[in-house]
């Protein structure tokens, strides 16, 4: 009994160890749900890291060093590319020590190379441990596309534009401050040069001894060799072409050159702007001996490692950015104004200009990179030589021309006359006769001709000729008016003895032939002399005047009738002689005084003996009109140049005149007065 109570007493404790064992296993199972969701979840990473222990024995011993193989040569690479981010700090400014800064982008540039040689090798040892992790099936397909993907990735950054942003764009960065350098250098030590025109003759204008100093020359070629060894020489040379020319137009402004864009219709002759031509050809010298020059020694300096084209096509740049091509363009428009003598003289100008400059020219200029400049300056000389050896031989022809021309009413001289002789001595003066003779030969080897060394000379002389025979013939036209006639050849006559005498010309055609003119106003003067005031004189005769008893009324009216003659003819003469001129102060005077020794006197002595019988009379102002005061002062009061002279010289082509003043143009005018 005692033993199965106990039984049951142990049979109850074990159900209740039993129960609670239960409670608690339920409690538990029902704590351990979401574990075994959290298991489930992570079984098939758990897979993929186990996988490796249930490949192939030999795989799994030999994919270590596979591994290593390739992470050795990447880890490498990826050391290099955190050195280059190192280096960043040390390239933020090169204006404060830019030799450090070249060093450090040197060493950023060799860092580069590495990067750039070593990342296809890297990127290749890494695939070859992919495509064995796949062949052995070391790893499950996810993963082995995911670094396939990256390894895609890697290549395109390798093969594509971004291989040259390994660095992050450092190098980019670096080189662009060195161009900001460059230019910053150039503009700080870049300034106008403080020119101005002389103030007087032979003066020489301020110019500065050097365009840049010695050390900045040295540091523009020390970043040139950084930014010409990554490609950037086209940068460089466009920053200095911009900087540079800039500078030489800033230095030109000072000297006023508007006057370079001047255009023919802006102006009505060479001789409207001939003040402009002179100063041209000052500031053309002024900009190639000084300016083109200085320009072209420091393109030298700052790019002679780079070779000759280099600074050369810099230097022609500058020059033609600068203004060297509107220099040349204004010597154009003067060739295409309207043609005159005195355009001749300008066309010699511009050309004695540019020969003076042509061993420069060529020195500056003469490389294929200046072929643009060298064009236009061939073709200026073209035109200028053309231009003004047409206008020298048609001056012959011209002149002959005027010869159909009524000569001037006045007796003076011809415009064309005192033009001709005035222009002949300055085309045989030192100033234009050595470079219009250049001019011809120049044209006459275009001709395939020789040049004569007299053939300048000579046409100067059938223009001289010519001048005479237009002076017969106009004297001719004066008809049968044998007064003007003379007074017309005595004023001509002695303008040219007197404006060739002691001069090139003169001296050329001879003592005799100046001689001639000498005599000829002589002659002409007596013949003028002769033919007018020469006839009063015998108007005024004392036959029948001999007073005696019982003839006084007689006397008086022989007296009456003579005087009364010689104040008709006298008023006649004076009236059409006021309007004459005699052009020559010394030869009008000389002539007045030979009229007044001709007249006054027997005037005066015949109104002192006769005038006595008149004067008393109720109508002796009708007789004694004058005094011999009075008809001297109207004698001196003739001949006086007007203010307004008769005559022009302009030229035409083969159809019309070719007059002249000192504003000579082509008319086309059918008839111009001489």
């Amino acid at each position: 009994m005692d033993k199965g109570f106990e039984h049951l007493i142990s049979a109850r404790e074990l159900l209740k160890t039993s129960v609670e064992k239960s409670n608690s296993l339920a409690l538990s199972l029902e704590k351990s749900g979401p574990r075994l969701d959290e298991i489930s979840q992570r079984l098939p990473s758990l897979e993929v890291a186990i996988r490796p222990i249930r490949a192939q024995r030999d795989a799994l011993a030999t994919v270590g060093g596979h591994i290593n193989s390739a992470v050795v040569p990447a880890a490498a690479v990826l050391k290099v590319f955190d050195a280059i981010h190192g280096l960043e700090k040390s390239l933020s400014d090169p204006q404060y020590n830019l030799p450090v800064y070249l060093g450090v982008l040197k060493r950023l540039e060799e860092a580069l190379k590495f990067l750039g040689d070593n990342c296809g090798t890297a990127i290749q040892w890494l695939a070859d441990i992919v495509e064995y992790l796949e062949d052995y099936k070391v790893a499950d397909d996810w993963f082995i596309s995911g670094l396939k993907k990256a390894l895609d990735s890697l290549r395109e950054l390798e093969s594509g534009e971004e291989k040259g942003r390994l660095d992050g764009g450092l190098l980019e960065v670096a080189l662009n401050n060195l161009e900001n350098e460059f230019k910053r250098l150039l503009i700080e030590n870049t300034v106008p040069l403080p020119m101005s025109s002389p103030s007087f003759p032979g003066e020489q204008a301020c110019i500065a001894p050097s365009p840049l100093p010695v050390a900045v020359i040295q540091k523009l070629q020390a970043i040139l060799g950084r930014l010409i060894a990554n490609d950037r020489l086209e940068n460089c040379v466009s920053i200095y072409i911009d900087v540079r020319s800039s500078n030489v137009r800033a230095s030109l402004q000072a000297l006023n050159l508007d006057y370079l864009e001047i255009s023919t219709s802006e102006f009505n002759d060479v001789a409207s702007i001939e003040g402009y031509i002179a100063q041209w050809g000052k500031h053309l010298e002024f900009a190639v001996k000084h300016l083109f020059e200085a320009e072209y020694k420091l393109c030298n300096d700052v790019f002679e490692k780079m070779g000759l084209d280099v600074w050369k096509s810099c230097f022609a740049e500058i020059a033609a950015q600068a203004g060297i091509l509107a220099f040349l363009q204004f010597g154009k428009t003067v060739t295409e104004s309207k043609k005159d003598p005195i355009k001749l003289l300008k066309l010699l100008d511009i050309f004695a200009s540019l020969s003076n400059l042509r061993l420069d020219f060529n020195r500056l200029f003469g490389g294929a990179p200046c072929a643009e400049i060298q064009n236009l300056t061939r073709d200026l000389i073209k035109r200028l030589v053309e231009g003004a050896c047409e206008i020298f031989w048609e001056l012959l022809v011209q002149v002959e021309l005027q010869r159909h021309t009524p000569p001037p009413p006045d007796c003076s001289i011809p415009r064309v006359v005192t033009f001709i002789t005035d222009y002949c001595n300055k085309l045989l003066g030192d100033d234009y006769k050595p470079i219009l003779t250049q001019a011809l030969i120049i044209e006459r080897s275009w001709k395939h001709e020789k040049f004569k060394e007299k053939i300048l000379i000579n046409e100067l002389l059938n223009l001289v000729q010519a001048i005479k025979l237009n002076l017969v013939t106009w004297s001719k036209a004066y008809g049968d008016d044998a007064v003007s006639s003379c007074l017309f050849l005595m004023n001509n006559h002695w303008h040219l003895y007197k404006h060739l005498k002691d001069t090139k010309l003169g001296g050329i055609l001879g003592d005799s032939s100046l001689k001639e003119h000498e005599q000829y106003t002589s002659y002409y003067s007596a013949m003028f002399l002769r033919e007018s005031w020469g006839k009063l004189p015998g108007l005024l005769s004392r036959e029948g005047l001999i007073l005696f008893s019982g003839g006084r009324a007689t006397a008086r009216n022989l007296v009456k009738q003579r005087l009364k003659a010689f104040n008709e003819t006298f008023d006649e003469m004076y009236k059409k002689q006021a309007n004459l001129v005699i052009s020559d102060k010394d030869l009008r005077e000389k002539t007045r005084q030979a009229v007044i020794q001709t007249i006054v006197p027997v005037y005066r002595s015949y109104m002192q003996n006769y005038g006595p019988l008149v004067e008393q009379d109720e109508s002796a102002s009708r007789y004694a009109k004058y005094t011999a005061q009075s008809l001297e002062k109207l004698f001196n009061s003739l001949f006086h140049p007007k203010s307004m002279k008769y005559g022009s010289f302009k030229t035409r082509h083969v159809s019309g005149k070719f007059n002249n003043g000192v504003l000579d143009q082509y008319k086309t005018s059918p008839t111009v007065n001489a």
